[in-house]
């Protein structure tokens, strides 16, 4: 994402402030969008672009605290940054625990103003990051239906040869609360190991063709 592209929501009641703030954004690249309160982002907040939200701890009406709760109740996953007066420390605080990743004081610097909203991007750069590697982990996983598996020429390989293959059975332990095989599913190292400790504990082991767990049926090839 580049400074172009980076949106940071700036909500605070007085008009000098945010278009200060604005202009510090705007001629560091960043775009802007401007709220006079909290009721304002909150009625756009389902469709807000990903970015950071500047916020101030005082407004009338509801306050930053009460806004950064509202937000979180919609759904907004967005790193929110604080903006503090002089003596707000303690809500700063209370509102670092509820969530925002960094806190201001003004008046501001504008350096200090850019390296707590970049500290914002990093945070949601890893999120990002860390639902694409659940994404693509999902799809490596999931390499087959459990129709196309469970009806594909299969083969039953040792239990501890099975890792990387694709299961073409249902292996699963009861009581419930331990991982199971599933047909259409990459095989890992972990789930074998999970399912032999669970029945090496005395866990039933239903639907598998071999229930002592020393082979498991995978798909051929």
């Amino acid at each position: 994402m580049t400074d172009a592209e980076k949106v940071v929501h700036v909500v605070d009641d007085d008009d000098s402030v945010r278009r200060s703030v604005g202009f510090m954004l705007k001629t560091s690249g960043y775009r802007v969008r401007s709220f006079a309160s909290g009721a304002e982002i909150l009625k756009e907040s389902k469709a807000l672009e990903p970015g950071c939200i500047l916020l101030d701890i005082r407004m009338p009406g509801m306050d930053g605290l009460e806004v950064q709760e509202a937000l979180r109740s919609h759904g907004v996953p967005l790193p929110v940054i604080i903006m503090t007066g002089h003596g707000d420390v303690p809500l700063s605080v209370r509102a670092m625990k509820a969530g925002a990743i960094d806190f201001i004081e003004k008046p501001f610097e504008k350096d200090v103003l850019i390296t707590a909203i970049e500290s914002g991007f990093a945070v949601l750069k890893r999120a990002d990051s860390g639902r694409e590697k659940a994404k693509d982990a999902a799809v490596r996983l999931q390499v087959l239906t459990p129709r196309e598996a469970f009806f594909a020429e299969r083969e039953a390989v040792p239990w501890g040869e099975a890792a990387g293959r694709v299961c073409a059975e249902v292996v699963a332990p009861y009581p419930p609360g331990v991982p199971l095989l599933a047909p259409g599913e990459r095989i890992t190292g972990a789930v074998l190991d999970a399912l032999q400790r669970a029945r090496d504990e005395g866990a039933r082991v239903a639907y598998a063709a071999d229930p002592t767990l020393r082979s498991v049926q995978v798909v051929r090839g």
